[in-house]
């Protein structure tokens, strides 16, 4: 059996999980969360979990067991505690700012970039960083995860300065510049 796929997947405290036939509907305090999986796994809830139980050995129901079962706990993830990413904007001028709930972005491009959030997600800058920190967070982590990547995406951190936008921690490799004359 899937390592992960037999693992039950624990209902906190005020999170309600429906059922019905193939699609999950999971509601918390943060909010709501509905998806469709594959009708060939079995998906039941018993003693406070969710169980996902498949049908055949055969390598693509292995591949959908742990799968299924790692978006059903990144569902009561979110609904009940929620994703963060931390971006971290490094460069001279570069900073960002809240324009009510859409970012705004100084990146050294001729304008600057407006970024709207999706539903569900909201983006912060705390005060103290002047501008050099965002969080985004949410409650799906595909969509937290994939807003982030796309405000790296508009000055992704360049080799020789080390300026852009990068996730908080991420190492960036530096390259030497040019030797100059002899």
């Amino acid at each position: 059996m899937s390592r992960i796929g037999k693992q039950p997947v624990s209902l906190p405290d005020k999170v309600s999980v429906s059922i019905d036939r193939n699609t999950v509907r999971v509601s918390g305090p943060k909010g709501e969360l509905s998806q469709d999986f594959n009708p060939d796994l079995t998906i039941r809830q018993e003693n406070g979990a969710i169980v996902v139980e498949r049908p055949s050995d055969l390598r693509h129901h292995k591949a959908l067991h742990g799968l299924t079962r790692s978006l059903l706990a990144n569902m009561v993830l979110g609904v009940s505690e929620g994703f963060r990413k931390t971006l971290q904007i490094q460069g001279v001028g570069y900073q960002a700012t809240l324009q009510g709930k859409n970012l705004q972005l100084r990146l050294g491009h001729s304008h600057e970039v407006i970024v709207e959030p999706p539903a569900h997600v909201t983006f912060d800058v705390p005060k103290d960083s002047r501008g050099t920190i965002i969080h985004v967070d949410g409650i799906d982590k595909q969509v937290v995860g994939q807003v982030a990547a796309n405000i790296r995406g508009w000055r992704p951190p360049e080799p020789y300065k080390g300026k852009g936008v990068r996730y908080l921690g991420e190492y960036v490799r530096r390259k030497a510049g040019k030797a100059g004359k002899r």
